[in-house]
């Protein structure tokens, strides 16, 4: 781990870590000038004192401290010191749901939960950024038990001019596990985010991911060409329409998922009130799965092997709450 504890950047004295991934490593730090706890995400990179790096991260930067949306972190600084950018932002202390994965989660819990995450995303959407990383360790729980997406911009950032920097896990932007197929192969739209929610509501519904593999490649291969495990088969009785949702979700092909946030976000709701999303799936599933509900066998999605040409487009947690347990509450 990037080791800054004790020190200071701009204002802000480092306390202590609070978590690392392949992108960046965050701190819990002290504001002396307003007397709080705040959270500071010091990115890794080996661009930091690159100017054309710097100019791009000001940028993304002040774009993303332009999101004011309950359910999305604040960024309320930036900086950089000694090549290391740096992004400040609300200490939030109740953990991420990904402290809070295990066993499989009611439908209607699961869907209050991620419901508003969900519409996170549709405003962030609306403002024309993609988050591209969606995954249960980006949503926070505050102490009122709601979510709080972060990270927003962070992979979009580490992408260099001529492509995609790869990260400290060897893989470009995004994680393995919640990356949809076209993102593996350089496009990224909306949807993309719509898959990654798909796969942790898969993951909170079942209480496992759709694809496991040893490797991030083999991962990308699942992903890409293995048939979607039906929810059912792990979780006996759960409603039909429940899982038409993950299904549409979780789409190989772009084109057959929600074709926008707001849709999902809608799907969600109905779900977090009992009742029955009306969810269509195309004749011919491009789910990857021949068992989707209602659905015609697959055929290969556009833009993976075998298939047609890919269409371009542009804290420290506490103890984890019982799964299935309500999750109430407004941001703190």
């Amino acid at each position: 781990m990037l080791n800054l504890k004790g020190k200071t950047l701009g204002r802000y004295h480092l306390v202590e870590p609070l978590g690392e991934g392949g992108m960046a490593v965050v701190y819990r730090a002290y504001d002396a000038n307003l007397d709080r706890d705040v959270a500071i995400k010091v990115i890794r990179t080996e661009m930091g004192s690159d100017p054309s790096f710097l100019q791009r991260f000001q940028r993304e930067a002040r774009a993303l401290a332009k999101l004011d949306h309950p359910y999305i972190l604040k960024v309320l600084d930036y900086g950089e010191q000694e090549g290391l950018p740096y992004l400040v932002m609300p200490f939030v202390s109740g953990g991420t749901l990904k402290t809070r994965m295990g066993s499989p989660y009611a439908p209607a819990n699961t869907a209050q939960m991620l419901a508003p995450i969900a519409r996170a995303l549709a405003y962030a959407h609306s403002q024309g950024i993609i988050h591209r990383d969606v995954k249960p360790a980006n949503i926070l729980i505050t102490p009122s038990g709601a979510p709080i997406l972060s990270d927003f911009g962070i992979a979009k950032l580490l992408e260099t001019e001529g492509g995609t920097q790869l990260t400290a896990t060897g893989v470009g932007m995004g994680t393995p596990d919640y990356m949809a197929p076209e993102q593996w192969l350089g496009t990224t739209d909306a949807r993309s985010d719509v898959y990654a929610l798909g796969v942790i509501l898969y993951q909170m519904i079942t209480g496992r991911l759709p694809y496991q593999a040893d490797t991030p490649a083999a991962v990308l291969l699942k992903h890409m060409n293995d048939p979607l495990p039906r929810p059912s088969d792990f979780v006996p009785g759960l409603p039909d329409a429940v899982e038409r949702v993950i299904f549409k979700a979780l789409a190989k092909d772009a084109a057959d998922r929600f074709q926008d946030m707001a849709q999902f976000a809608a799907a969600l709701e109905r779900m977090g009130l009992g009742e029955k999303p009306e969810v269509g799936l195309p004749a011919a599933s491009k789910t990857g799965s021949a068992q989707a509900p209602g659905a015609a066998p697959s055929t290969p999605p556009r833009g993976v092997p075998g298939g047609q040409p890919a269409a371009q487009t542009a804290s420290k947690a506490p103890a984890a709450a019982a799964p299935g347990a309500p999750m109430p509450g407004a941001p703190a």
